[in-house]
């Protein structure tokens, strides 16, 4: 007996299909199935397609994205479900980053302008920077004892201005220098930076990673560079490709620039300071290059051992 295929449904069509739609919990479940079919990839701040598709349905309609349930139930206008068939058309057909199609990105409840001319704001730093490492109440665990203390805050590879910002907030009394090569990503910086009312203690500078700050010295430096190797980059998911490769491209094995970062940091510490540092999942290799550099690796609640810090003195001891 020959078995029959199993029915399938056709190509999803969110811009007609959304219009039979009545409510933002209708549109919530549509998307869902639609991500889902498309086998989309999740790594820009969503944890799946339910998390994407809320964000992607709330902040298209400018309400707060904490909580889906007060609005559920609420129609959609013609304008809103135009609005919200276009975008998950354009997230399925071209796979574009939701922070893309909305504008925005948020980190731990922060807001930030997000484009193609940097990276979808994401990293663990931001986290960390609110943790007892740095906040002020982590006593023996701390790595930055008070947060009012710090001076002044180096951020290599800002791109969008993300983590200055929120260096700025961390350390309330800090002057903040954010150094990128692309004056693409720094014009959104700027508009970033002048979002936040912090123009006056965030100082944009164009450059290759230490040579616009060529004599300062830092309490501290935090750096999210390009850290993705050659065969990951050629592997990347398409909503990865929306994003500036020079921001991604760490070269060969994904550590050109943190080599560079980790011979200059010391020249640019104060006594006492040190570096966080994000490179990705292959600790190991870092790991191999420096046998001798105690790195400590943080984790945060989704990341393990892809951060890490390094004092001045241990930093130090590299260009000996």
């Amino acid at each position: 007996m020959k078995t029959q295929p199993l029915p399938q449904l056709p190509p999803a069509n969110p811009r007609k299909e959304i219009l039979e739609l009545s409510t933002l919990r209708d549109v919530l479940r549509y998307a869902i199935s639609v991500f889902e079919r498309a086998e989309l990839s999740f790594g820009h701040g969503a944890g799946g397609a339910l998390d994407e598709a809320a964000f992607l349905i709330l902040e298209s309609l400018s309400l707060p994205i904490d909580d889906f349930n007060p609005f559920a139930d609420a129609r959609l206008t013609e304008r809103e479900k135009h609005l919200l068939g276009e975008r998950i058309a354009l997230r399925v057909e071209q796979r574009v980053p939701t922070a893309y199609l909305t504008g925005k990105a948020y980190l731990h409840g922060v807001p930030f302008r997000s484009d193609a001319r940097a990276l979808v704001p994401r990293s663990f730093i931001a986290e960390l920077l609110q943790s007892p490492f740095f906040n002020g109440e982590g006593d023996q665990m701390a790595l930055v004892a008070d947060p009012e203390a710090v001076d002044s805050v180096l951020d290599l590879c800002t791109g969008g201005g993300s983590l200055a910002i929120m260096a700025a907030y961390a350390f309330p009394n800090a002057r903040v220098d954010a150094v990128d090569l692309s004056p693409e990503a720094l014009s959104l910086a700027a508009e970033n930076v002048a979002d936040h009312g912090l123009g006056d203690r965030v100082t944009l500078l164009e450059g290759n990673l230490y040579a616009p700050v060529a004599g300062r010295t830092y309490d501290l430096i935090i750096t999210n560079p390009p850290y993705v190797g050659r065969e990951v980059m050629d592997a990347l998911p398409p909503e990865y490709r929306h994003e500036p490769a020079m921001a991604l491209d760490g070269g060969e094995d994904g550590f050109d620039l943190v080599h560079h970062i980790l011979s200059g940091a010391a020249a640019h510490l104060n006594p006492g300071a040190g570096m966080l540092c994000e490179i990705g999942e292959d600790r190991d290799v870092l790991d191999a290059a420096y046998p001798e550099t105690p790195f400590l690796w943080l984790d945060t609640a989704n990341s393990d051992g892809e951060v890490f810090w390094l004092s001045r003195n241990d930093l130090a001891a590299l260009v000996r």
